[in-house]
């Protein structure tokens, strides 16, 4: 379980300040989700129509809906990982779940409304690969929609997949730059510089 109090200093010199990363060199401040920008099975680039285009649409891809062929129904969600040392806080994957079309309806229907924490969870298949992990494609999910217009977030069925274990229990200081490294984010030699040259 994640721990109670901060137990890597490090944690302090990622959140207090700005720091600059050594890969893609822009400026971050403190903790920053990775996001899928698609269901991995949406073909072409990501240009996104509106939403209630998409919506309306029997094939078309939004900033939070996806219909694939008239057949297939997408959200945009969030999946969570604690932060070990860092009660309270998370790291977060915005990815994608499947529901089905009566959920969908359902979802988009309100979703101007933003009054959905009510209407879940429903069960999906979560739709995008992950780096660093065996397969992550059609784990199995509960999606929980969420009030004000604010994304859903997935709760992983409970397996032995790594990435399940992770958002149950937590990820380190050093697995989040992990992570991070390989989405080409490289944050770790700028906070090891500051743990030891204050």
């Amino acid at each position: 379980m994640p721990a109670t109090e901060i137990t890597d200093p490090r944690w302090n010199l990622l959140i207090g300040q700005p720091w600059k990363c050594a890969s893609c060199t822009e400026e971050h401040r403190g903790i920053f989700d990775l996001a899928c920008a698609k269901p991995d099975v949406f073909p072409g680039a990501e240009d996104y129509a509106s939403n209630a285009v998409v919506a309306a649409s029997s094939h078309g891809l939004s900033e939070d809906f996806c219909v694939l062929d008239g057949q297939h129904f997408f959200v945009r969600s969030v999946l969570r990982l604690p932060l070990i040392g860092l009660p309270g806080q998370f790291f977060a994957f915005g990815v994608w779940s499947t529901l089905s079309k009566k959920n969908f309806l359902l979802y988009t229907d309100s979703f101007d409304r933003g009054d959905q924490a009510s209407l879940g969870p429903w069960f999906g298949w979560f739709s995008n690969r992950l780096k660093g992990y065996p397969d992550t494609f059609n784990l199995k999910c509960q999606v929980h929609p969420q009030d004000g217009r604010t994304r859903p977030w997935l709760e992983l069925e409970e397996t032995n997949h790594p990435l399940a274990g992770e958002s149950r229990e937590g990820i380190t200081f050093d697995r989040m730059l992990e992570i991070y490294s390989l989405y080409g984010h490289s944050i770790g030699c700028d906070i090891g510089a500051r743990a030891h040259f204050p």
